[in-house]
């Protein structure tokens, strides 16, 4: 069932973005099925099936068990870490709206790039979850246990921050809460996140047009033609959708007036043209697959499995959540994708590719039986 949701959300996105992506007197723009068939898009989503596929194919509880240097996972943390910090040099990362976030993938005049942060996000918790998993006797213990995932987590926060806030907040709130689901104690990490809120906090105040997203959601009416354009034309796309929406295509706050349309703010354009019944639609399949996931993780046999689990829909929802929220101005704005909806190949194939990793371990839940001393299916406890 999983992957038939994770089909439909894609087929959804797919749709959409099309439709949002219509200009009026734009060779190319046209919300036909024909320039669907040959949209990149298209192939962003065949390759996500495609991942999916691959991934519910993974043992990924035997690849974890890989006692050499070259374990996948630990060539893949460094590997994410080395591109996020390329993406920082100056001519190496592909500027979009200000924002330095994507790197290049091959000649230029191609126009294709990926979003190391992406990646960084999604191998954090496989890697939270090991950790875990490995010292679960000790994660009681700060010194042997906790400091060195917060070491870790700083590091690659401290990396993302600089360009993507959202994303930096997303991976330190996952990896927190999978650190205390993974035996931490719950006063320790509250100690640790007086200094996670005030770096966010400087991070905002050192950024005017993070401090301007602030103002415009406190109130947006201040500055309707400048910083709070964009929370009001939201908000107008989803006040004109009403019960049942325009249409599908009949959208108006598409052709200009609303900002990233197929991007962060594509639930809007699905409110304007499905109207409340498209948006609950959306929802409902969001919480079909957290519901669905959730089971999947219950019946987990070993730590690992139960925090892989865990942190893939701890992302999924979490971001879900703040993109809607944001969309409804139910707080600031902030670059958070709605997953496997909003336009974005990285995206789209990563998130994939993570809940292809759910399915495989509701198979290897059916097959294998839980370990009789070490629960954690992986390597010995070192405390």
């Amino acid at each position: 069932m999983i992957q038939v949701i994770v089909i439909a959300l894609l087929g959804l996105g797919l749709v959409m973005v099309q439709s949002a992506g219509m200009r009026v007197g734009v060779e190319g723009g046209r919300g036909d099925v024909w320039t669907l068939l040959m949209s990149r898009n298209l192939i962003y989503a065949t390759l996500a099936v495609v991942a999916m596929i691959l991934a519910s194919r993974i043992n990924a509880r035997q690849v974890m068990q890989t006692r050499s240097l070259f374990n996948p996972l630990l060539m893949m943390l460094i590997l994410s870490l080395v591109l996020v910090g390329i993406v920082l040099l100056p001519g190496m990362g592909k500027e979009i709206y200000g924002a330095k976030r994507w790197l290049h993938l091959g000649p230029r005049s191609l126009g294709l790039s990926f979003q190391p942060s992406e990646l960084l996000k999604w191998v954090m918790i496989p890697v939270m979850a090991w950790w875990c998993a490995r010292r679960r006797g000790v994660m009681g213990r700060f010194m042997h246990g906790l400091l060195p995932a917060l070491a870790l987590i700083g590091l690659a926060c401290g990396l993302v921050v600089i360009e993507d806030l959202g994303t930096a907040v997303l991976i330190g709130a996952v990896a927190a809460c999978l650190l205390i689901a993974g035996g931490a104690k719950l006063w320790q990490m509250a100690l640790c996140a007086l200094p996670a809120v005030l770096a966010v906090g400087a991070a905002i105040w050192h950024s005017p047009y993070r401090v301007n997203r602030l103002l415009a959601f406190l109130n947006p009416w201040d500055d309707p033609q400048g910083i709070g354009y964009h929370p009001i034309q939201s908000m107008l796309a989803i006040a004109m959708g009403g019960l049942t929406g325009r249409g599908l295509g009949n959208g108006i706050q598409k052709f200009g007036y609303l900002p990233e349309d197929t991007t962060d703010f594509i639930f809007a354009i699905i409110c304007e043209e499905m109207g409340m019944a498209g948006a609950l639609m959306v929802v409902g399949l969001y919480i079909a697959l957290i519901w669905l996931g959730m089971s999947i993780v219950k019946d987990s046999k070993d730590v690992f499995g139960r925090l892989l689990g865990l942190g893939v829909l701890l992302t999924v929802g979490i971001q879900a959540v703040i993109n809607l929220a944001v969309v409804t101005v139910v707080v600031p704005t902030k670059g958070i994708a709605l997953p496997l909806i909003s336009s974005g190949g990285t995206g789209w194939i990563l998130t994939a590719f993570a809940l292809g990793l759910l399915v495989s371990l509701d198979e290897s839940n059916r097959l294998e039986s839980p370990e009789p001393e070490d629960d954690t299916g992986l390597l010995p406890v070192v405390g």
